[in-house]
């Protein structure tokens, strides 16, 4: 679809000969920006509800200022993950709205407010290790809409601080369990709760742990009904799926 194409779409919504919806059908391939190296995605968030999100690593500096400064003329928030902190000083003269967080390494450019649903988001930790994976998690959900509560190191090794907390995250729609080790945390909470539970399996602990290969298994085969697993250390994932289902 090109320009021509949308005006002609736009006046046909205006003398009433196609409705809202069918305009809506039609826009659903409308264009992207190509950059060379990277084809940007403006239409994402009518499609799905959400803009596209930069995922920053492994490319350049370069690239991902074009990329923000592509985004930026179309007036959506603007996130870009898994970014250090050379790369945010790099682009931050040129975004003087943007912000960095330090420890989910996610950059934010907001363009406009986003009114968040009443219900919350808990996201919970087994150790304070497993923090930057939750804070990923908690950011992205955060800047996506959503109110979210924080639990963190309240591990099965000492189970009374996770069973202080329950009201609190009984009080929530959706919670996100991070843990590494045997990822025994995901299971106790989803025998706890009657929400949906995201499990975040992350790469802490010791030799026989794998880099996070044994708590993803251990979190796949987990006993309580209902849990779902996103991939080892992918707080992101997680953040998105629960703020989907925070916002149904």
């Amino acid at each position: 679809m090109n320009a021509g194409e949308l005006e002609t779409i736009l006046k046909s919504i205006s003398d009433g000969s196609l409705s809202i919806n069918e305009a809506m059908e039609k826009l659903q391939d409308f264009p992207y920006s190509d950059l060379g190296f990277a084809r940007i995605d403006h239409h994402r968030e009518l499609r799905t509800g959400y803009p596209e999100i930069v995922y920053c690593a492994g490319k350049t500096a370069d690239q991902v200022r074009a990329i923000f400064s592509a985004m930026e003329e179309h007036g959506n928030n603007i996130m870009g993950t898994r970014a250090g902190r050379e790369m945010f000083d790099y682009i931050s003269p040129f975004f003087p709205d943007a912000v960095y967080f330090e420890t989910a390494r996610i950059i934010s450019i907001k363009k406009k407010e986003i009114v968040p649903p009443s219900t919350r988001i808990a996201v919970i930790t087994a150790g304070t290790s497993d923090i930057p994976v939750a804070e990923e998690a908690a950011i992205t959900a955060e800047l996506l809409g959503n109110n979210v509560i924080r639990i963190y190191d309240a591990g099965v090794a000492g189970i009374h601080r996770l069973v202080d907390k329950l009201p609190e995250i009984r009080s929530c729609r959706v919670a996100i369990v991070i843990a590494g080790m045997e990822g025994a945390l995901a299971s106790v909470v989803g025998g706890l709760v009657n929400m949906p539970v995201i499990a975040v399996p992350t790469s802490v602990g010791y030799g026989a742990s794998f880099e996070g290969l044994s708590a993803l298994l251990a979190m796949l085969t987990c006993c309580a009904a209902g849990v779902t697993v996103v991939n080892i250390d992918n707080g992101f994932g997680a953040g998105f799926a629960a703020s989907r289902i925070n916002s149904l």
